[in-house]
């Protein structure tokens, strides 16, 4: 009897794994899942003075058209932009510029370094027995 109910048990849990694909979910046709030609808009951006963050981007796509822009300001002080599109299969076509002049901090070598002294020798008032 025992035997019986494991074998229907087996057979249930085959049937049931037949429908469901290596991912875990119900198979679904591929159909289903295209919706037409992609549109979208969006944009957003960053400014924080106390950490000096300010960057952004913004895109728009209609179909196989995308263009769009971001820009960031680096840590040399320029600013970057980039505009870019893609138009199909042509591939991504960037733009990008910079303003202003890169400026970097002198390196450490160049730097003022105090000549190094050795510490204080510490000698203990008391008197050893």
């Amino acid at each position: 009897m025992n035997a019986k109910i494991l074998i229907l048990l087996c057979l249930a849990a085959l049937a049931a794994a037949g429908s469901v694909d290596s991912y875990g979910s119900r198979q679904q046709s591929r159909e289903s899942y295209e919706s037409g030609e992609a549109k979208y808009e969006f944009e957003w951006s960053v400014k924080d003075d106390s950490s000096g963050n300010d960057f952004g981007h913004q895109e728009a796509r209609d179909g196989e058209h995308t263009q769009g822009s971001y820009y960031v300001h680096l840590p040399d002080g320029r600013l970057q932009k980039v505009d870019y599109q893609v138009d199909g299969d042509s591939g991504y076509i960037a733009d990008v510029q910079y303003e202003g002049e890169a400026r970097h901090p002198d390196s450490y070598e160049s730097a003022s370094v105090e000549s190094y002294k050795p510490p204080r020798r510490y000698y203990d008032s008391k008197e050893s027995k």
